[in-house]
């Protein structure tokens, strides 16, 4: 059974999203402050954190950095801030999700369960294993030792940007990546703030994968904060 760890200030709002869990077959247990919430996280250990950042002792993204600096456990903000710069910020600080309240107990699990997915990937996969993979995700099949893309079967042309790009992606399904994640990844620190670069290279990798472009079926926009490949 996962643990999860619930930090939210508002009873309410903790007493839906434990009922939720719990409802799934996850053992839970709720913090109504920071320091509560850390003490829990230090004795006892989380599989996954739903964490608030409003929070009336210790302000939530001080929370995120301390346990990142010991853990990467997977870490899903729950919070009413809904502006896109502090999204981002909580994602390029080590968050691996974010929503925006009010939310279904429905998007709560969908997004509880590719957090963990993803994490026993990572976990489970060596770096060296990761190099040789070959990805089947929908119609696009990718051949990392081949550096080869095929979409329905038929070779598909990628420039080397554009390659790294989805590649990226590919091992971070239902994952939000932040664009300074995604510039810093494959182009390097000095590209931090240039998402104009960004935006090119990804349209062009888009008429490339998506049958539509204009209606991605792959990798969809979180406006204002970066992409996301979406779950199939």
């Amino acid at each position: 059974m996962e643990r999860v760890l619930v930090i939210e200030d508002d009873v309410q709002i903790q007493n839906f999203m434990i009922y939720a869990l719990e409802n799934s077959g996850f053992e839970v247990e709720g913090a109504l402050n920071g320091k509560d919430g850390l003490s829990s996280f230090i004795m006892k250990g989380a599989d996954l954190i739903l964490l608030d950042l409003g929070l009336p002792d210790i302000d939530g993204m001080d929370i995120l950095r301390r346990i990142r600096e010991k853990s990467e456990v997977p870490i899903i903000i729950v919070s009413a801030r809904d502006q896109d710069k502090e999204k981002a910020m909580a994602l390029d600080d080590g968050a691996d999700d974010y929503l925006t309240k009010p939310f279904s107990a429905t998007e709560l699990m969908a997004r509880i369960r590719v957090a963990l997915r993803h994490y026993k990937r990572m976990t489970t996969h060596t770096s060296t294993e990761e190099d040789d993979s070959v990805y089947e995700y929908g119609d696009l099949k990718i051949d990392n030792r081949a550096h080869m893309v095929w979409k329905k079967g038929e070779d598909i042309h990628l420039t080397p940007l554009e390659y790294q790009l989805l590649l990226l992606f590919i091992k971070n399904p239902g994952k939000v990546l932040t664009y300074r994640t995604i510039l810093k990844t494959i182009w390097g620190e000095g590209y931090g703030e240039d998402t104009q670069v960004l935006r090119s290279v990804m349209a062009s990798t888009r008429r490339k994968i998506e049958e539509n472009p204009a209606k991605p079926q792959y990798i969809e926009t979180e406006i204002g904060v970066g992409y996301r490949l979406k779950e199939l």
